[in-house]
């Protein structure tokens, strides 16, 4: 069943106009962008090789522990601030390079990139929070965030076991999930096959490889604290990546569009993107720097075309464009949508919400 949303004049009209004034007045030149990516670039690729060089270096196990954990998290920025930008092939000219290093960044963490990118690009940049066609509202039957959707006993207590359950996330995408996906072909691909499924392989080989058996075999620590530092990693870029990603969409007041048995959703594309989304520092160049435009989710939303390095700059045309025509952008700070988000997860853990 293909989804379908409502067209509305005046909501094209409104897309247009920013898109407009977007491109007249700022300069969206690839080569700023780029200087920016390069630096920027090289600064992450020596933090991540010194992290990745610690763990055959490091002899306290402690210390190896932490440079882990720190190397998790250098990989998962990567994917905020590079593999992100990547999947929608607004770096390079050519969409091969693109999505070279994007494969590259999310074999780094593990992650299947053609299912990821599949799901991401067609379903849910598409379709945000809808329910049954946004497939990042599929992680779990623990938490419910959709207003209507089937409740259970324990969903009252999700506010509290939310979090923790959030920790066990990417070790169960990368262990699990991507498995799943592939052996039940969820994911739709072209071209080979053999070629498809020789990558998924070699990829998933890989990540084991060089995070877990070389680290077994070469660094200074005993089995016991590598397994430690594998999964102590797992737990900390699991808790951040998924608070990032849900204060994104799922703190309280987010819009969740229903579609009905023909896939016909009520309302239009543009308010489906805008309501759906929540921003938390949108007007920070640090924090453009630091989360890789995710933090400006509804201009990524409305102009993936257009790299993360312009998203301040967009944000300034596009909360005024919305204004004007009385819609308030939802904005919170990091911690603030944290704890709205929690918030979410406390009203939709009541029965018959």
């Amino acid at each position: 069943m293909k989804a379908k949303h409502l067209n509305l004049p005046e909501d094209t009209a409104l897309f247009n106009s920013i898109l407009k004034e977007i491109e007249q007045k700022l300069p969206l030149k690839k080569s700023e962008a780029n200087q920016y990516f390069i630096i920027k670039g090289a600064v992450y690729a020596v933090l991540t090789a010194f992290a990745y060089i610690g763990i055959y270096t490091i002899e306290n196990p402690f210390l190896f522990v932490l440079d882990y954990i720190i190397f998790g998290l250098l990989t998962v920025m990567l994917c905020f601030n590079f593999a992100h930008d990547f999947s929608h092939h607004t770096i390079f000219k050519k969409p091969f390079w693109d999505n070279l290093f994007f494969e590259f960044i999310y074999t780094l963490v593990g992650a299947h990139p053609a299912a990821w990118k599949g799901r991401h690009i067609n379903a849910h940049h598409f379709a945000p929070n809808v329910e049954h066609f946004d497939t990042d509202l599929a992680i779990t039957s623990l938490i419910r965030l959709i207003p209507g959707s089937q409740w259970k006993w324990y969903h009252r207590y999700q506010f509290i076991y939310g979090p923790i359950a959030y920790t066990t996330y990417s070790l169960y995408w990368v262990l699990i999930k991507d498995f799943i996906v592939f052996i039940k072909k969820k994911h739709a691909y072209t071209g080979s096959k053999f070629i498809y499924g020789l990558k998924f392989w070699v990829l998933k080989a890989f990540y084991i490889t060089y995070l877990l058996i070389l680290p077994l075999i070469f660094s200074h620590q005993v089995m016991t604290w590598v397994l430690v530092g594998f999964i102590a990693m797992h737990l900390v870029q699991s808790l951040y990546t998924l608070l990032t990603f849900f204060i994104t969409h799922h703190i309280d007041g987010s819009l969740y569009p229903k579609a009905d048995e023909s896939g016909n959703i009520n309302t239009s594309w543009v308010m489906n993107q805008i309501k759906s989304s929540n921003n938390f520092h949108p007007f920070s160049q640090l924090a453009n720097s630091i989360f890789g435009g995710v933090n400006s989710h509804i201009a990524h939303h409305l102009f993936p075309h257009i790299s993360h390095y312009h998203y301040p700059k967009v944000n300034t045309i596009l909360f005024r464009h919305l204004r004007q025509h009385g819609i308030e952008p939802s904005v919170t700070s990091f911690g603030g949508g944290v704890y709205s988000h929690l918030n979410l997860l406390k009203k939709m853990g009541v029965k018959g919400t």
